[in-house]
C-alpha cells in the first residue's frame, strides 16, 4: 500500500449503501403489505422477511472482493493503488445498484405475495437473477486481479 493513503474499501462502502436502500425499500413494502393483511383480518405472511433481507448479501460479496483487491499482487506504487481504488469504486457501484434494484423487486414481490399468497418461488427466482449481477461482478473482478 502507498504510504499516507488509507485502506478504504470502496466496494464495501458502495455495496452497503445499495443494500441499505434496497432493504429499506423492501422493508417499507413488507410493512405496508402486513398492514393491509391485518386490516383485512388476514394472516400476515412472515415469509416477506425473506424478501426484505435479500439485498444484504451484496455486502458480503463486496467484503470478499475488497479483501482480494488488497491482497492482489499489484506493485506498491501510486498508479496501481489508483487502479485498485477504481476497481473498488466501479465494482461497489455495480453491487450497490444490484442491491437497490433487488430491493425494488422484493418490494413488488411483497405486495403481490401478501395479496395473493401465491408465487413465492417465482418471486425468489427474479430476486436471485438480480442477485447474480453482484455475484458476477465479484467473480469477474477477482479473476481479473493479478496473482501473487
Amino acid at each position: 500500500m502507498v504510504e499516507g493513503l488509507g485502506d478504504f474499501n470502496f466496494s464495501l462502502a458502495l455495496a452497503a449503501i445499495g443494500s441499505a436502500f434496497g432493504t429499506g425499500v423492501a422493508g417499507m413494502a413488507a410493512i405496508g403489505a402486513w398492514k393491509k393483511s391485518f386490516s383485512q383480518n388476514k394472516a400476515a405472511p412472515f415469509v416477506l422477511a425473506a424478501f426484505v433481507g435479500a439485498p444484504l448479501t451484496q455486502v458480503f460479496y463486496a467484503f470478499i472482493l475488497g479483501g482480494s483487491i488488497r491482497k492482489a499482487a499489484f506493485p506498491v506504487d501510486l498508479q496501481s493503488y489508483v487502479f485498485q481504488m477504481i476497481i473498488g469504486l466501479l465494482a461497489g457501484a455495480a453491487m450497490g445498484m444490484s442491491a437497490y434494484m433487488q430491493g425494488k423487486a422484493a418490494a413488488c414481490a411483497s405486495d403481490a405475495f401478501a395479496e395473493t399468497g401465491k408465487g413465492f418461488a417465482n418471486y425468489m427466482i427474479v430476486i436471485g437473477i438480480i442477485e447474480a449481477v453482484a455475484l458476477f461482478v465479484m467473480i469477474f473482478c477477482m479473476i481479473s486481479l493479478p496473482k501473487a
